[in-house]
């Protein structure tokens, strides 16, 4: 399942770069979309997992916690080195540098490998719910990490074959990530740390990224109702999950 699982991510990340070479209209409320099925992943499943799998306390304070808030910073440390949010700087609708597109666009392919060790990490912890809805959240947004990675060569004034290469180098890293699980295995006492990195880092993606993204492309207030119907619809798939599994 870990390898179908990555395959999909391959898939909705070429999906989202061809969906932004061809400019849908629609944009806006797929990314809507996108991120309320991320918070909805954060939220009803991976933070509920964090507490049942890390009790431990650092220094008064649970340590899940303290890695939750540790993957929201991180992302957003390595997010400002590598000026990753392009559509949120005034210099960068001036200034075209292909180069600043090629590291951003490369960053976002670590961030793509990150997304499948997080699918092989997840099928670790032994939960059939865990791992679906791990994969879901990965699934959705790298849809639009496949958007960004277009939108950010192309700001930067790289060519149409560049951008297609830079497109395919991310769409198959999660199947890369996904791989090098096999390579080893974390101890059940650090599983529910990583969730909570995990879960920040989703965290972050989701308000930092996508959702700042969404609302950028055509202000509309049918983006704020695709992202409750992205809450809606991850909540019914854990619930389902949770009944069944």
């Amino acid at each position: 399942m870990v390898f179908v699982f990555a395959t999909i991510t391959v898939l909705s990340t070429f999906g989202g770069g061809l969906f932004a070479l061809h400019q849908a209209r629609r944009m806006h409320l797929v990314l809507g979309f996108t991120a309320g099925v991320v918070l909805g992943v954060v939220a009803f499943d991976l933070l509920p997992e964090v507490f049942k799998l890390s009790g431990e306390l650092w220094i008064g304070v649970p340590a899940a916690m303290l890695m939750f808030i540790a993957g929201f910073m991180v992302l957003h440390v390595v997010e400002r080195a590598l000026a990753l949010h392009h559509g949120h700087e005034g210099a960068y609708g001036e200034h075209h540098h292909p180069q600043v597109g090629l590291i951003s666009a490369a960053g976002l392919a670590l961030h793509s490998v990150m997304d499948g060790i997080a699918i092989g990490i997840a099928a670790q912890t032994h939960s059939a719910a865990t791992l679906a809805v791990v994969a879901l959240a990965v699934i959705a947004h790298d849809f639009s990490d496949g958007i960004n990675t277009v939108g950010i060569m192309s700001a930067h004034g790289n060519t149409a074959r560049r951008t297609r290469l830079m497109l395919i180098a991310d769409s198959i890293a999660p199947l890369v990530g996904a791989a090098s699980t096999k390579l080893f295995t974390i101890p059940d006492g650090f599983l529910g740390l990583y969730l909570g990195f995990f879960a920040g880092f989703l965290l972050y993606i989701a308000t930092s990224d996508i959702l700042p993204e969404a609302h950028s492309r055509v202000p509309s207030k049918a983006t704020f109702v695709f992202t409750f119907l992205g809450l809606g619809f991850t909540w019914a798939v854990v619930a389902t999950l949770n009944a069944t599994l």
